[in-house]
């Protein structure tokens, strides 16, 4: 065959293999003449109206093969009608004894635990954002904002149908999409979607179309859908009224050499959240006199010892939900600096928040004030009474595929005083498997002595680092370049910080510096009878201040194995180096270098149906900065152990149990400096999918050694029970009782003889070794969705 004949025909080959394999991910959805019901499933293929159905199948997996078929069969059935987007999953397994499933609270859809599918709607087609919807067997669901490079915000929440059933066979699965619970153009026929089986006792994840781990990425990999006509998601309006009512008793520690308790016997609250759709993508949520009683505590971490502060994330559902439309990425291993973290608005008595998509434009824009500034001070402060005033905005423009720029300012004002950051971010794919993302912003601040700072994410020893008082100006430029890759992943990260720079509305726990991170990860994949992967990881941390001093380097390498079924082990060993200036801490006189070293290990997984957990375990050396007055830091000897276990006992009782051990040596002298301990247990027990009831148990306890730590012995024991009836997202019931008990006196404090009163100028709370009860509180609160 002539040269030329063998091009044109390797070129015809290549044309007709691109068009048959973008029509095998392209999908024409038929309009039914009535919904799909579940029962229309019974053995697992469609009968009567249900044959109306589009199906899909020949799912492929990501992992742990990628590429090859999926080892048990799924088919989707699709159609809509004016009103829904109708999913019919049917999930087959030739192994039906091994399907995790356990009827769980809203948004606990999460692998290891349960067999789940996802569906992932592109309604815009831009490859950048997309609606999230997981149900597992028995019908719970989650759901979710996906943005590409950040991944799944389940703050997410809208009102969507879904039933699940197990079957000799598998199971199947039902899902309906109200048209307005979506954002999208009308004139849009054509949309993005992918979706996705979770199969846990083979750890293995199916895609229809095709998404492949060897790609970055997964709305660049989407299929199509098309067909759906005369839709639109409506004039969308929602009305959320509470009402609330509770009674407490808490210590007042305004002035800390008063301490008193503060009780109210009874209060009532009102309140009202609402949604307004414009121009069928633009979102405006309000919220008016807001109550977060029911928002669950912290987990655990570890606060004692820390130089900066330690990161809490958001959990209150108006603040946030589309976060993604203000610019922080979670882009690679590494935490950057946040420019909206919305804990530090502690108190609000209003909010609003505009976001959405205008052709290539994404617009954020949100407003709040805070009560907090005037709460946390003694009435005698002129700052009492006074609240603080927020305002965030962000645009970012698309260009091309999956690139995008933008900018951001925030602003904090109280009394006169002010917090402003702005600047650029851009974003930018180059390639399939290299993405880049950057950011550069200069910050404003007017302060003064005795300001009350913003909401603090924790308590004690490490607060978020106060405004210097008078003028200042920094910059922040921070830079990341990631490769993500089928065996091969790196990533690049550069962080340049300056000493004046603050913002009052972000996260930023650390300033004057100049910080290059890398991390790295090569897996051998087998793909074995017992043996999935293994493979080098590697984090390399470099950090500087501004005058050249090296402040910490860290170099961590360990080994993973992937073992079959879920088992993850990884044996560590890291070398650390860091320098205390003497701005670091009072009584150096010049730079000094501590170097630590670790060895450890991480052993993770989920073995059987019923269990989940994560055991690390570390022995290294630690920077000890809460030493006795007059003493300097030393490098003392760490045991750092951190457990967490999920029992899922029965299919509608599931234990979440953590425990955290940190404990410091002082090694030259052979004493401990403080033991950590936290203990917490949380129950739920799953009623209905509606119905649930909630019981928490947390133990902390610091046991100091007053002669190697200016540390003081602290317990706290925390008891919390909340009953709840949520039977979509919106109209909820909620009863909740929460009692705390803490190491300390009756009275609080030392009191003056034959008083009550604190003595003057006192050392404030006093502790000792029985406990009394510091805190309760009784709650009861009702909401209810009106959508229009």
């Amino acid at each position: 065959m002539p040269l030329l004949d063998r091009h044109v025909w390797f070129v015809v080959l290549f044309v007709l293999t691109s068009s048959l394999t973008r029509a095998a991910s392209s999908v024409q959805i038929p309009r039914v003449s009535r919904p799909p019901r579940l029962e229309d499933f019974e053995e697992m293929k469609p009968q009567g109206a249900a044959t109306e159905l589009r199906k899909v199948s020949g799912f492929i997996q990501q992992q742990p093969s990628d590429g090859k078929p999926a080892t048990q069969p799924t088919d989707v059935y699709i159609g809509y009608d004016l009103t829904n987007l109708y999913v019919v999953w049917v999930c087959w397994d030739s192994n039906p004894h091994a399907i995790r499933a356990h009827l769980t609270r809203r948004e606990a859809v999460t692998p290891p635990d349960d067999d789940y599918v996802e569906l992932i709607v592109d309604t815009f087609r831009d490859q950048r954002h997309g609606f999230l919807f997981d149900v597992n067997p028995l019908g719970t669901q989650a759901d979710a904002l996906w943005t590409e490079g950040s991944g799944a915000d389940y703050s997410f929440d809208t009102l969507w149908y879904s039933r699940g059933r197990l079957t000799s066979q598998g199971f199947i699965i039902w899902m309906a999409v109200p048209f307005r619970s979506l954002r999208f153009h009308p004139s849009n026929e054509v949309w993005g979607v992918t979706f996705m089986r979770y199969i846990p006792h083979n750890d293995e994840s199916d895609y229809w179309p095709y998404v492949s781990s060897r790609v970055s990425g997964t709305l660049n990999q989407e299929g199509t859908m098309s067909g759906m006509r005369e839709i639109s998601p409506g004039h969308n309006m929602q009305f959320i009224p509470y009402v609330s009512f509770r009674n407490y008793r808490a210590v007042d520690n305004r002035d800390p050499s008063q301490p008193r308790f503060q009780q109210i016997d009874a209060r009532g609250k009102a309140g009202l959240d609402s949604k307004f759709v414009f121009h069928d993508s633009l979102v405006l949520d309000t919220t008016i006199n807001p109550d977060f009683a029911q928002v669950e505590s912290d987990e655990p971490q570890n606060t004692v010892n820390q130089r900066f502060e330690v990161f809490f994330p958001e959990k209150r559902p108006f603040f946030l939900e589309n976060a993604n439309y203000f610019g922080d990425t979670n882009i690679g291993v590494y935490r950057l600096s946040q420019m909206l973290f919305t804990r530090r608005i502690a108190d609000p008595t209003f909010g609003a928040r505009l976001t959405g998509k205008q052709g290539p434009w994404n617009l954020g824009f949100f407003v709040a004030d805070d009560r907090s500034p005037g709460l946390v001070v003694p009435d005698f402060s002129s700052f009492a009474g006074k609240r603080a005033y927020f305002a965030v905005g962000r645009v970012s423009h698309d260009l091309g595929e999956q690139n995008s720029v933008g900018v951001i300012y925030t602003d904090r004002e109280l009394s006169g005083l002010y917090n402003r950051v702005g600047g650029i971010d851009a974003n930018f794919r180059l390639s399939k498997n290299w993405t880049s993302w950057f950011r550069t912003v200069v910050s404003s601040t007017l302060s003064s002595p005795g300001e009350p700072g913003s909401g603090s994410t924790q308590p004690e020893p490490a607060p978020p680092t106060p405004a210097i008082p008078g003028y200042h100006f920094g910059r922040d430029t921070e830079a990341v370049l990631n490769n993500i890759g089928r065996r091969l992943s790196y990533e690049l990260t550069y962080q340049d910080i300056t000493p004046d720079f603050h913002t009052d509305t972000g996260f930023v726990p650390r300033t004057d510096i100049r910080n290059v991170s890398q991390y790295f990860h090569f897996y051998w994949r087998p793909e074995g009878k017992h043996l999935v992967f293994h493979g080098p990881e590697g984090n390399t941390i470099n950090i500087w201040d501004h005058n050249g001093v090296d402040l910490q380097q860290v170099y961590s390498f360990d080994w993973v194995f992937d073992f079959k079924p879920n088992l993850i082990v990884a044996p560590i060993v890291s070398y650390e180096t860091d320098t205390l200036r003497p701005a670091d801490f009072t009584g150096l006189t010049a730079n000094h270098k501590y170097v630590q070293r670790a060895v450890g290990f991480v052993f993770k997984g989920s073995p059987l149906r019923k269990l989940t957990f994560n055991t690390k375990v570390i022995r290294d050396g630690i920077v000890l900065i809460d030493v006795p007055a007059g003493q300097l830091p030393i490098t003392g000897d760490e045991t750092a152990i951190t457990q967490t276990m999920s029992l899922k006992m029965t299919r509608h009782l599931e234990i979440d149990n953590t425990y955290i051990l940190e404990r410091v040596l002082n090694g030259a002298a052979h004493q401990a400096a403080f033991n950590n301990h936290i203990i917490r247990s949380k129950w739920n027990y799953q009623f209905t999918p509606a119905l649930s009831l909630r019981m928490i148990t947390q133990y902390n306890g610091l046991l100091a050694n007053p002669n190697q730590s200016s540390l003081t012995t602290t317990k706290n024991l925390n008891f919390d029970f909340l009953f709840t009836y949520l039977p979509h997202p919106g109209t909820a019931v909620y009863v909740g009782y929460n009692s705390n008990l803490e190491n300390l006196v009756p009275g609080l404090c030392d009191q003056l003889p034959g008083s009550i009163s604190c003595i003057p100028n006192g050392p404030g709370l006093v502790r000792s070794n029985s406990f009394i009860n510091d805190g309760r509180q009784f709650f009861v609160k009702i909401s209810y969705l009106f959508r229009r």
